[in-house]
């Protein structure tokens, strides 16, 4: 798992590097292209030691401890030995959309993420299923590849929203047509942004299916984390979260920024509808009875 996981990071990163460096030579050549290399690099070195700090801080997120939410401290806890993994630490988002993440560098340094909408409207089987699944990421190393492309892929749809108005006001100072530097940073603020969300997307889809069956397997519960994708999935229909980084969307165990579903191709997450089919089959090799 070490050297799958570090070999996805690193392409990753490449990718998303040369998308970085892209922008910067189109708009100013190989010296600008050279500075978003060393900017990618200072970015990443960043994100790698401060991911988790970063994520929480972009959703107000509240590290908690046991006697603020005992009752969740003590489903974490008990998920987190049923994993043979460390205690992560605990945080509460102060927002009504249910939904939930795990962050961090490595199991060591990691966070669970959960919202207030989601404590209200999961019961405990639920809860269990949900913070399964979480801890799954856990222990697959899902969070620091997930926070990489949700911190880089950010800083490109950043940049190539500042480069296309300062192509527009101006450009980068190369000698070309203003007409040939507008339509090139049009160009650039579509695609750019664009590439970087399919690269998310392909990666994150098949991790929430591991995730899944992992978040089954250590909370007992296949059909609790059936009803949670379910309830989830229809509240973010009718609230979608409308504060945070859509960047982050494939961090959560449902995208919690849509209101309706879209191209399979864009989709940070498998279909609800196919996740729960899975977990149903799940629940037959463990031989429970069908209940969803």
């Amino acid at each position: 798992m070490g050297l799958v996981m570090w070999l996805r990071t690193g392409l990753l990163m490449a990718v998303l590097t040369g998308l970085l460096m892209g922008i910067g030579y189109i708009f100013g050549g190989p010296n600008v292209a050279f500075m978003m290399f060393l900017f990618a690099m200072l970015f990443n070195f960043i994100t790698y030691w401060y991911s988790d700090k970063i994520v929480l801080s972009w959703y107000r997120a509240r590290i908690v401890d046991e006697m603020e939410a005992p009752e969740l401290y003590a489903i974490v806890r008990k998920l987190a030995e049923n994993a043979g993994l460390p205690m992560p630490k605990v945080a509460i988002i102060p927002t009504e959309t249910p939904n939930a993440f795990a962050t961090g560098r490595d199991p060591k340094h990691a966070v669970v993420a959960v919202t207030t909408g989601l404590l209200k409207i999961l019961d405990r089987d639920e809860l269990e299923g949900v913070i399964g699944h979480e801890l799954t990421h856990i222990k697959n190393h899902d969070m620091l590849i997930g926070t990489i492309a949700a911190a880089m892929a950010g800083a490109i749809m950043q940049l190539a929203y500042w480069a296309r108005w300062i192509a527009i006001f101006g450009g980068f100072g190369r000698d070309e047509d203003d007409s040939s530097n507008v339509l090139t940073a049009i160009l650039v603020a579509v695609l750019a942004p664009i590439a970087a969300m399919l690269i998310q997307a392909a990666i994150s889809r098949s991790r929430e299916f591991l995730a899944d069956e992992g978040g089954a397997k250590i909370s007992g519960k296949p059909w609790a984390l059936a009803r949670a994708l379910m309830k989830i999935e229809q509240a973010v229909r009718y609230r979608p979260m409308r504060e945070g980084n859509p960047a982050t969307a494939h961090m959560f165990i449902v995208n919690p920024f849509r209101g309706m579903s879209v191209a399979n191709l864009f989709s940070t997450h498998p279909p609800t509808e196919a996740r729960i089919e899975r977990l149903r089959k799940i629940a037959e090799e463990m031989g429970y009875a069908p209940v969803f």
